[in-house]
């Protein structure tokens, strides 16, 4: 039943196989026979038979409502699509000549970011003669994870990559 989708499962007339494992309506084990049994068994309670472990040996098939049982299968894959969390990644872009209060305003949204579970990425950014300088200019992104240590850890260490220099941060666990 975990992981499959909704339109993989085959159901009556669909189960091929030789030998089958059933499960009644109330969940109980009512042991191995033949497809075409199981079917008839399904056909007597009204109900459809729906293979659910196509990978066990022999297959499991349940004798249920197929429309009710699909609905109970979207329901719990709607509910774990709402519980699972999005980490997005937002980028900070400084340059090599930033001023102390602008460095402090990126720290502070950087804060933010980090505070709501996102990853982020630091950006400095060089253009034209800035090129020459820098590894001059790498105590800038140290200084800005120094100063946010106490609330995220360094992922990726700053990296040149053509004009900028990057680095990645996530919230401390």
């Amino acid at each position: 039943m975990e992981g499959k989708t909704i339109s993989e499962l085959m159901i009556n007339e669909q189960i091929r196989d030789k030998e089958v494992r059933v499960i009644g309506e109330e969940g109980d084990q009512l042991g191995i026979m033949s497809a075409k049994e199981a079917m008839k068994l399904a056909e007597e309670a009204g109900l459809d038979l729906v293979k659910i472990a196509p990978t066990a040996k022999p297959p499991v098939c349940k004798i249920v409502d197929y429309g009710k049982y699909r609905y109970e299968l979207a329901r719990k894959e709607k509910e774990a699509k709402k519980k699972q969390k999005v980490i997005e990644i937002k980028e900070i872009r400084l340059s090599p000549n930033i001023d102390t209060n602008d460095l402090n305003t990126k720290i502070n949204a950087a804060k933010k970011f980090l505070a709501k579970g996102d990853r982020v990425k630091v950006t400095l950014r060089f253009r034209g003669r800035e090129m020459a300088h820098m590894a001059s200019s790498k105590h800038i992104l140290d200084d800005f994870a120094e100063s946010l240590k106490d609330v995220c850890v360094v992922e990726k260490a700053p990296k040149v990559e053509g004009r900028a220099m990057t680095m990645f941060l996530t919230e401390k666990r």
